[in-house]
């Protein structure tokens, strides 16, 4: 049986206060200045205390992993302490997420939330040195947040014991899904006890969702707070038809005659990301790429670099589109229109996000309005068509003509008929200069000129 929750937009707000969380936890909630609840933290908090077991869909940027951590960590009390011995510091909560950078926000996250509390909190995932992680796991730790495949690498080293997790959260389980995670799921699901309480998190709840659901979920309570894809009221989309290079020129406009410090471009392909962020580069945009084919470290690299207000523009694929939680990022901006009309509403979730204002802004070529047009049937929005007046393309001079076989060379231009109508004379002087006039091999050459010239043998 299944219990349902809908949200009522019309409901006052819920203060944190009246949850019952443990003192320590609400300390930590009043120093990250919360204060009322969003609807999905206001449905499921209560429920998640209850220990019963959820199925969510919320859109994105609504804190929901406060909807599921809070409570978390409040049933997990009875077992904090403040013991030195990994053996008293089991992992009774397991958090798994798609991607990396998903699990690095959610860590972040409930650390920030157990900073007055006794427990340990600690994060694995793949694309990095797995020794670190190893020594962490043997440290002990409550909650583990996890992206599956890195998890179950831990496993066969015994480097961690699932057997005493209590509370299991599958987060975003649509995206895990769409990479092909069920076979790594089908195995974590065999290895936690039985009797453990399941939340799975989605953005919606599609028929292979409720299945996912059925196989770990017993009478889950189901809660929804939006409608499926849709866009939060915070956010104005617009877009714009652009061909060629006016697409990149547009992106340099926007950023520099708004003076945008945060700005996430989406781009459909690893190659197109990264070529974008070196011609932004070139027009004077400080802007980095992240992508699946960057290591962990770059990735974190770029993404603290951007967090940090250094990076104008991140440049990013679909990777980023789930667990880049960047506080007042002002607007987003799809390069590329995605081929999935969902993955569009995840990628303008990046602004607007917790009750602020964001824009979402659509580059779009005549090929692409398909895509657009997909996306407005999705979100059942008419997307406002707008204009950019462009400053003029700036006008590229040639490569200088180099002499030699240098970095930058290139051979001079000759006339094509000069070279039917005029002899050819070779010359010392355009030869590389790593040969010198002394050179033996130019002797002959020389003597041949000369006697061409009129000159002595």
């Amino acid at each position: 049986m299944t219990d349902s929750i809908s949200h009522d937009s019309s409901e006052p707000a819920v203060a944190f206060a009246q949850f019952g969380l443990h003192a320590g936890i609400m300390q930590a909630v009043a120093d990250a200045g919360y204060t009322s609840a969003t609807p999905i933290q206001a449905r499921a908090i209560p429920v998640v205390m209850a220990g019963r077991d959820v199925m969510g869909a919320a859109q994105t940027g609504t804190g929901k992993t406060a909807a599921f951590a809070l409570p978390i960590l409040h049933r997990l009390m009875p077992f904090a302490n403040s013991s030195a011995s990994p053996a008293r510091h089991p992992v009774r909560a397991l958090i798994l997420t798609p991607t990396r950078e998903l699990a690095d926000q959610i860590h972040a996250n409930v650390e920030q939330y157990s900073s007055h509390v006794p427990l340990r909190t600690t994060v694995v995932f793949g694309g990095v040195d797995i020794r670190p992680q190893r020594d962490a796991l043997r440290e002990g730790c409550e909650i583990l947040i996890a992206t599956p495949g890195r998890l179950l690498d831990h496993v066969e080293q015994r480097n961690v014991n699932l057997g005493q997790v209590g509370i299991l959260v599958l987060d975003e389980a649509d995206r895990m899904l769409d990479m092909g995670f069920l076979p790594d799921l089908d195995r974590i699901l065999r290895l936690l006890p039985a009797g453990h309480q399941g939340l799975l998190f989605s953005a919606t709840f599609s028929p292979e969702i409720r299945k996912l659901g059925r196989g770990f979920l017993r009478s889950p309570v189901e809660i929804e707070v939006a409608p499926p894809n849709a866009t939060a009221d915070t956010v104005s989309q617009i877009a714009y038809l652009l061909e060629g290079e006016a697409k990149r020129r547009a992106v340099v406009h926007l950023v520099k005659s708004r003076q945008l410090t945060q700005v996430i471009v989406f781009s459909n392909t690893k190659i197109g990301c990264s070529r974008l962020a070196r011609q932004l580069e070139q027009d004077g945009v400080r802007a980095e790429s992240i992508h699946g084919n960057k290591t962990q470290i770059e990735r974190m690299k770029a993404l603290d670099a951007f967090k940090a207000g250094t990076l104008e523009v991140l440049v990013a694929t679909d990777v980023a589109a789930r667990g880049l939680d960047v506080a007042g990022i002002p607007c987003v901006i799809n390069y590329d229109l995605p081929h999935s009309a969902e993955d569009y509403v995840h990628r303008i979730g990046r602004t607007g996000r917790a009750g602020a204002q964001g824009e979402a802004i659509a580059l779009y070529t005549a090929e692409e309005e398909r895509y657009l047009l997909g996306i407005e049937k999705l979100i059942k929005i008419q997307i406002p068509r707008g204009e950019l007046d462009l400053p003029r393309a700036p006008r590229r001079s040639p490569a200088p003509v180099r002499r030699g076989h240098g970095a930058g060379w290139r051979p001079a231009e000759v006339p094509v008929d000069d070279l039917f109508t005029k002899p050819y004379v070779p010359s010392v002087a355009s030869h590389p200069a790593s040969v010198g006039d002394s050179s033996p091999a130019l002797v002959p050459m020389r003597r041949a000129v000369g006697v061409l010239l009129g000159g002595k043998k």
